[in-house]
C-alpha cells in the first residue's frame, strides 16, 4: 500500500524535490553574500557606534528575492493543499480504483491511514524544509528591521507554517472526500485554507495571550501632533510612534491621569496657538501650519514653533503615552500556538474525512 501510494504521487513528489533543491541552491548562493556584507556592515558600525542611524546595504541586496520568497513561502502550503491534497481521494472516488485497493486485503482504515499519513507527513516536512531555508537566508534581513511579528511576516518565519501545510493538506483530502470531484475539492480547498489563515490572522492570533500595558512620557520625537477635524472645529492630539523591535504594537494613545483622552477644551486652554488653526479652517490657514489628510494634521513652524514647543511641554505634565503590544519574546510561543491550531483542525478534518468514508462506502 505504501508503494502504491508513492507511485501514484510520484510526479508531485518530483516537482518538490526539484523546487525544494533548486531554491536551496540559489539561498545558499545569495544568503551568504547577504550574511557577508551585513556582517561587515555590524563591524564598521560598531567600531563607529553609528548602527542606528547608518543604512545597512544588506536592505538593498536581492530585492527581486526578497519579494519573492515571503510569497513562495505564502503559497506553498495552499499549492501543497491543491495538487496534493484535493486529488489525493477525490482521484480515486471518481475513477472507482479505490474498489480494487478494498479488494486487496487492504481495509479502509488502513488505506486511508497511509493515504493521510504518509502523504501528510511529506507535505508537512516541504514546509517545514522551504520554511528553515527562508528563516536562514533572511535572518540578516530579520535583524536589521526587526519586525518578525509583523502580521505579514509572521506567517512565513518559524514553525507556523508547518501547521499551515498540514490543515492544507487534509482540508484538500476532506474535500475531495465530500464533493467526488477533484476541481471542486481544489476550488473549495483555496477559499477555505485563504479563509481560515484570514480568520486566525486577524481575529485568533491578537487573543492567544493578553497583551501588555506600558506607560511612556509623551515623545514629541515619536510624532506626537494635532488633528484638528473641521467643520466641528475640534481637536485632538495624535499617539507617537512607538517602536518595539519584534514586537507586535496594537495600539497607543495619549491619555490623562485617569486614562481618558484629554478634551479638545484642554487642549485649546493649553495650547492657544490652536485656536487660530480652528478659526481659519482649513482653507485659510496660517503661513506657519501646514495642513494634510482629512483630519488636518498640525504641524507648526516658524513663529509658531515656540507654541508648539511650548504646548506640548506643558501636556507632558498631565497626559502620557500608553501602549498596548505583545513583546518579541513572544514570537514563539504564538508560533507554536498557532501550528498547533492548524495541527488540530487537520487532525479534525481527517477524522472527519475517516468517518465520512466508512459512512457512505459501508
Amino acid at each position: 500500500m505504501i508503494r502504491v501510494t508513492l507511485r501514484q504521487l510520484r510526479s508531485e513528489a518530483i516537482v518538490a524535490l526539484v523546487v525544494l533543491v533548486a531554491m536551496a541552491i540559489v539561498l545558499a548562493v545569495t544568503g551568504v553574500h547577504l550574511a557577508d556584507v551585513n556582517e561587515a556592515f555590524l563591524s564598521t558600525c560598531q567600531a563607529a557606534r553609528d548602527c542606528g542611524s547608518a543604512p545597512n546595504p544588506a536592505l538593498n541586496l536581492s530585492r527581486p528575492l526578497q519579494v519573492a520568497l515571503p510569497f513562495l513561502v505564502t503559497v506553498a502550503p495552499a499549492l501543497i493543499g491543491l495538487f496534493v491534497g484535493a486529488p489525493l481521494i477525490a482521484r480515486e472516488l471518481e475513477s472507482g480504483t479505490y474498489r480494487l485497493a478494498w479488494t486487496q486485503s487492504v481495509t479502509r482504515r488502513r488505506w486511508l491511514a497511509v493515504k493521510l499519513g504518509l502523504v501528510g507527513l511529506a507535505a508537512m516536512t516541504c514546509g517545514g524544509v522551504l520554511t528553515s531555508m527562508a528563516d536562514w537566508w533572511a535572518s540578516p534581513l530579520d535583524a536589521a528591521n526587526q519586525n518578525r511579528f509583523d502580521l505579514a511576516n509572521f506567517g512565513i518565519h518559524g514553525v507556523a507554517p508547518i501547521g499551515y501545510a498540514a490543515f492544507a493538506f487534509a482540508l484538500g483530502a476532506t474535500a475531495g472526500v465530500l464533493l467526488r470531484r477533484t476541481v471542486p475539492a481544489m476550488a473549495v480547498t483555496l477559499v477555505g485554507f485563504a479563509g481560515a489563515r484570514l480568520a486566525v490572522t486577524f481575529w485568533v492570533r491578537g487573543h492567544l495571550a493578553s497583551p501588555l500595558r506600558r506607560s511612556l512620557p509623551l515623545m514629541v520625537s515619536g510624532g506626537v501632533g494635532f488633528g484638528v477635524q473641521q467643520p466641528q472645529g475640534t481637536v485632538s492630539l495624535t499617539a507617537p510612534t512607538v517602536n518595539v523591535p519584534n514586537g507586535w504594537v496594537y495600539s497607543t494613545a495619549v491619555v490623562n491621569k485617569a486614562g481618558a483622552a484629554p478634551t479638545s477644551t484642554y487642549l485649546l486652554h493649553a495650547c492657544p496657538f490652536l485656536e487660530a488653526i480652528v478659526k481659519s479652517g482649513p482653507g485659510g490657514a496660517p503661513a506657519a501650519v501646514r495642513f494634510g489628510g482629512s483630519g488636518h494634521a498640525v504641524t507648526a513652524r516658524g513663529p509658531a514653533a515656540g507654541g508648539f514647543q511650548s504646548c506640548l511641554n506643558k501636556l507632558s505634565a498631565t497626559v502620557h503615552t500608553v501602549v498596548t503590544y505583545q513583546p518579541g519574546s513572544r514570537f514563539w510561543p504564538f508560533q507554536l500556538a498557532e501550528m498547533g491550531i492548524f495541527l488540530a483542525a487537520a487532525l479534525a478534518l481527517c477524522g472527519l474525512t475517516y468517518w465520512w468514508l466508512r459512512r457512505q462506502y459501508a
